[in-house]
């Protein structure tokens, strides 16, 4: 399924994978892959539409996400909806960077928001799925602290 879904989102020239760095356990960085949801050239349309649209601009401000984000092709909002974007963080999972279920992973950019709790999550594998994706993926400031209470039952539960 993987493999075909690799070729279906390829069909617009783009690449079919997509690699971000984030922070795992013991605060090591890796790339964690996803199936590519957006546009090739995402980048160049985000920062057009923060340059010309106030709204977006302060909603990305906020959280760093879009509810309505232009960038996301037609088959990206498919594989969204139904999640297949993170099959390939299962090649994360047997490289022992993540696990399946485990906090959310973060990028570097939101340490800050976990303050002196930090090393809190760091004690623990990010997962493919957890607290923040069975959610429905709508973090606020007011969710950090429920999400670092989860964290830490994360940690006296695996270590």
């Amino acid at each position: 399924m993987m493999a075909l879904l690799f070729v279906l989102v390829r069909r617009d020239g783009g690449p079919g994978h997509f690699g971000h760095t984030r922070i795992g356990y013991r605060g090591h960085h890796f790339t964690c892959w996803k199936l590519r949801t957006m546009a090739p050239n995402a980048g160049e349309r985000l920062k057009e539409l923060l340059q010309n649209d106030p709204s977006a601009r302060e909603e990305w401000e906020k959280d760093h996400k879009l509810r309505n984000d232009p960038r996301i092709t037609k088959l990206g909002k498919f594989i969204r909806v139904s999640v297949l974007d993170e099959l390939p963080q299962l090649l994360n999972v047997f490289k022992g960077e993540m696990s399946v279920v485990g906090p959310r992973r973060i990028v570097d950019d939101e340490v800050q928001r976990y303050g002196d709790k930090a090393f809190e999550y760091f004690a623990v594998r990010p997962g493919i799925t957890g607290l923040w994706q069975v959610s429905g993926r709508k973090i606020t400031s007011t969710l950090w602290s429920h999400i670092l209470m989860r964290s830490k039952f994360f940690m006296h539960r695996h270590l």
